[in-house]
């Protein structure tokens, strides 16, 4: 049994216990095994802790109705899923079985979680019996019900989340966004009551943020309502698992599903969107299909080449009359020729876009390139809000859009990774409100000013002076870095000249070949 080591916390504990058993099971498969293992036991302490509640207050002959244990937002789990049964039969042999058993029989019998938990992973993956009997070992020390103001399951689902993210490393690991980022964009967009959307919502991660940010100003969780979609199957286990735990209420959609060929939300109007596609999606739609589709109406159809401008108008759609997005892109979708062009300018005229902040290298697990946040405001224009028991006045801001150059902030994580601390986080989203706020005797107009090197605040006729380019090195001014050197459009433009000489290559080839023959001469390459 894995005893907390001084200095280490205790997920970190755990994660080193469980991760010693994995054995040669990939970290891609095994994820589903021990957080599938983690909401067991989370799910069988709320029964028993209900249970018990039920017998104390002389309702012994309802304890085994499902009824009165979800009429309390707890899960029935019949003899055979509990956790006691699980440990009892921990060094038996078909043990494998008996999880797998657990976790169908508790979906089945639960109707909140259908479609939630890993489907078979245990009598699949053949782990060794002894790191399986250790390993349940491990998983039976979180007493879930210890500290609820801790939220310690919530915290250890979130860290085991973050370390398979980083194990499984660049090109995998995409159920996962740092969580210093989506912290930043809840502080950013307050998403405090309404309807909040993630079009590829991963693990569910920006709505674990949503509900934190709540709380944290002391809120009610139940103002809002939360609506996501994802594509990968067992990736939509773990949001669902995740949403759970924290007794989170959420449609993700009947399934699984590509959100541009089967939008699980048509109709949907958002508050909030909050998102992390996939960066630079090729293919992403056949050359015929979704020309019509009624998300582009108004702009360019996307190109089939990339999708980051296909998620930019889902999420224009779907945002209600004064709705707000923030959502990350590869700084490529900043610049670019093109359908991208014209829809990138379409949204400025529109005065959709509001902020514009480039993050540092290397803050994701799957890529070290540089990516940004897109602030997307459907009203620039509006006075005042609501925040907890504040209220947040803005000025007109409608034909202007902040940039903000992040690229020197950030504090090291995990050895070759860079994060956002809290007060990172707080003097960036401080900067953006100030930008945002009005002119008021409490809150004067200086409280907000262009920074070399870090902010600057651009009006709708510089934007259109560069050729509605959103790159903010082209608007912040630069004392001591080459102000020029943007690494994601350079490589673009040497991408676009090397494709143009590999061109000019294949046709003097084929004129030379021509001449040989037109002499009588064959020569094959």
């Amino acid at each position: 049994m894995a005893k907390q080591v001084k200095g280490k916390s205790m997920e970190e504990t755990l994660w080193e216990s469980a991760n010693k058993l994995r054995g040669s099971v990939e970290s891609a498969e095994y994820k589903h095994v021990v957080l599938g293992l983690i909401f067991l036991k989370f799910a069988s302490d709320k029964f028993e802790d209900h249970r018990k509640k039920l017998i104390a207050k002389g309702q012994e002959k309802y304890i085994e109705m499902a009824e009165f244990y979800n009429q309390n937002n707890v899960f029935f789990l019949d003899e055979v899923s509990r956790w006691s049964y699980i440990i009892k039969n921990s060094k038996q042999n078909d043990i494998a079985l008996k999880i797998d058993t657990a976790l169908h029989n508790i979906e089945k019998n639960n109707k909140a979680l259908k479609g939630a938990l890993p489907d078979n992973y245990f009598s699949r993956l053949g782990l060794d019996i002894t790191k399986r009997s250790s390993l349940l070992d491990t998983i039976n020390e979180i007493d879930t019900l210890k500290d609820k103001a801790q939220d310690i399951v919530g915290r250890v689902y979130e860290y085991f989340l973050s370390k398979f993210a980083l194990a499984e490393g660049k090109g995998k690991g995409e159920f996962y966004t740092p969580k210093s980022i989506v912290n930043l964009i809840a502080e950013m967009i307050e998403p405090y009551s309404g309807i909040i959307y993630d079009p590829a919502c991963g693990s569910g991660g920006m709505f674990v943020q949503s509900i934190k940010f709540i709380q944290a100003h002391h809120g009610n969780t139940k103002n809002i309502s939360i609506y996501g979609q994802e594509y990968t199957n067992t990736t939509y286990k773990l949001a669902k698992m995740n949403l759970a735990i924290r007794g989170i209420s959420g449609n993700l959609g009947e399934k699984a599903a590509d959100t541009f060929a089967d939008d699980q939300h048509k109709d949907l109007k958002a508050d909030y969107i909050m998102a992390n596609p996939p960066f630079n999606q090729k293919d992403w739609r056949a050359e015929n299909e979704l020309k019509d589709d009624p998300r582009w109406r108004g702009y360019e159809v996307p190109p089939k080449s990339n999708a980051n401008y296909g998620w930019k108008l889902n999420m224009v759609s779907k945002l209600s009359e004064n709705g707000v997005a923030g959502f990350i892109l590869a700084n490529g979708a900043l610049s670019g020729g093109g359908e991208e062009y014209k829809i990138r300018r379409k949204l400025i005229e529109n005065n959709l876009v509001e902020a514009i902040l480039v993050l540092p290298q290397d803050m994701f697990y799957t890529t070290n390139i540089s990516v940004t946040v897109w602030i997307l405001n459907k009203n620039k224009k509006v006075q005042s809000r609501s925040i907890g028991d504040e209220e947040h006045h803005y000025r007109n801001r409608e034909k202007e859009i902040l940039f903000m150059d992040l690229r020197q902030i950030g504090e090291p994580f995990e050895k070759k990774f860079i994060q956002f601390n809290s007060q990172h986080i707080k003097d960036i989203a401080e900067t953006y409100h100030n930008w945002q706020t009005a002119e008021r005797e409490e809150v004067p107009a200086s409280s907000y000013s262009n920074i070399p090197e870090y902010c600057y605040s651009a009006t709708l006729d510089e934007v259109v002076k560069i050729e509605y380019s959103l790159v903010p090195s082209k608007y912040i001014e630069f004392v001591n870095r080459d102000e020029n050197l943007d690494f994601d459009e350079k490589m673009q433009s040497l991408q676009t000249e090397f494709a143009e000489l590999l061109k000019q290559e294949a046709q003097s080839k084929g004129e030379l070949l021509n001449v040989f023959k037109e002499l009588g001469y064959e020569i094959n390459l």
